[in-house]
């Protein structure tokens, strides 16, 4: 590691709010709300009223009444973050995404071309400003840990460079939430035992921590409180998880319309696992109770697939359990009501890696044949072009079924004829 900072954590500024206001110039400068039910995301100016992401929308409409509210273009988020991680690769080829919004960059080659990481760090914020119209806070150290830190630290719009000799006169002197993995539950019991800076945790030994810790989680947070974080930006990390997710509201949801939901959410995102020729091992139900409780359920099935019948089979018996409890139905989670559901895809791997199961199949369920056609008829005529049965009762998904007109189909025809060659 370098003795001197040449990380970069780039984060974009309350990035599906940014888009809207930067598409629409009668939002700007308004507090703005993403998302109905559910706040997405929203603008500063909403946030400096109390409001929050994942906040129910009628507690956001409380705090601030004259916010305008807009629903979700994933669309455009999708593109106006594509547009940025090409920014960030005019710098450095070693760009880790972490998600969307937010990348590290490692930029110790770059410097010769483009001078110190922190001029790096100005003129990708005046580059992003100027190609994608967004504002982004970069934090510029010498580990990954510190450098995420310093661009919360230095949002809305800004920078925060931490030189390697003043590290711990930085870290040390934060409440103990700022470091990576500290949650609502382990600030608690940190808080509990009179720990609540960073400093604070990196004078105590690691024996006294794992007793309410865990050994795991005890070796890590004291490591970073030392900021001993060795891990370099990883270029060739793909993506670990594949999901979807979708906002209910407040609307009473019984478990038959639950169920539906997830099969939506879960066949939408086994498409999404095809398409980047990728089989999960690990499946994740998330559920979000009316009092805002965040809950999951995870399972690592036998081997890796990307069969839908599979994943849709998983997620449905999880979700099940979550809303019926252990002792049945009425002692889960169904009377405590549902604002959000989601399913994610996990330890992820090309097919190629994965030794298939035996029998790979049988006359009377193929369903790689199923997903196969499904994925073939969509691909040809869109999206909405075709929907499962057990559907049915999805109204989204069939309101939005599509039949393809003759003209469409003509147009198909002659765009698989082979083009003749004029003499």
């Amino acid at each position: 590691m370098p003795n001197r900072a040449t990380i970069l954590h780039a984060d974009l500024d309350a990035f599906f709010a940014s888009v809207e206001q930067r598409d629409d110039p009668k939002l700007r400068d308004r507090p703005l709300i993403v998302g109905q039910g559910v706040v997405l995301a929203c603008s500063y100016e909403a946030k400096r009223r109390g409001v929050r992401s994942g906040m129910n929308a009628s507690r956001a409409r409380i705090l601030c009444p004259d916010a305008i509210t807009v629903p979700a273009r994933m669309k455009a988020y999708s593109e106006a973050s594509s547009a940025v991680f090409e920014q960030f690769n005019e710098f450095t080829p070693f760009v880790e995404p972490l998600s969307v919004d937010e990348a590290f960059l490692e930029v110790a080659g770059a410097e010769h071309i483009f001078g110190p990481a922190a001029a790096i760090a100005k003129q990708l914020k005046v580059q992003v400003q100027k190609k994608v119209g967004l504002t982004i806070s970069v934090g510029v150290a010498q580990t990954k840990s510190l450098a995420k830190i310093a661009s919360n630290l230095a949002k809305p719009n800004g920078i925060i460079v931490v030189d390697p000799d003043k590290e711990t006169a930085f870290l040390h002197p934060l409440p103990i939430e700022v470091l990576w993995g500290v949650g609502p539950a382990t600030a608690k019991k940190l808080h509990n035992h009179g720990i609540d800076s960073v400093g604070d945790l990196a004078s105590r030994k690691q024996n006294e921590l794992k007793a309410y810790l865990g050994d795991h989680a005890s070796r890590r947070l004291l490591a970073l409180a030392h900021n001993h974080d060795f891990r370099p930006v990883d270029s060739t990390r793909k993506d670990r998880s594949i999901g979807a997710q979708k906002a209910l509201g407040n609307a009473a949801q019984q478990s038959l319309e639950l169920r539906v939901e997830m099969l939506a959410l879960t066949e939408k995102a086994a498409g999404r696992l095809r398409k980047a020729n990728l089989v999960a091992r690990t499946l994740t139900v998330r559920y979000r109770t009316s009092d805002m409780r965040q809950l999951s359920r995870s399972r690592t099935l036998p081997q890796a697939t990307q069969q839908t019948t599979v994943l849709t089979t998983c997620a449905d018996e999880l979700l099940l359990e979550m809303i019926d409890g252990p002792q049945g139905p009425g002692s889960g989670l169904a009377r405590l009501g549902c604002t959000l559901i989601g399913v994610t895809f996990s330890a992820l791997r090309s097919p190629d890696a994965v030794q298939l199961a035996l029998p790979l199949g049988s006359a009377d369920k193929p369903t790689d044949a199923l997903d196969d056609m499904v994925d073939s008829i969509r691909a040809r005529w869109g999206k909405k072009a075709v929907a499962r049965a057990s559907l049915l009762e999805h109204k989204p998904a069939i309101d939005s079924l599509s039949r393809p007109t003759a003209l469409d189909a003509a147009q198909q025809h002659r765009s698989a004829e082979p083009e003749t060659i004029k003499k």
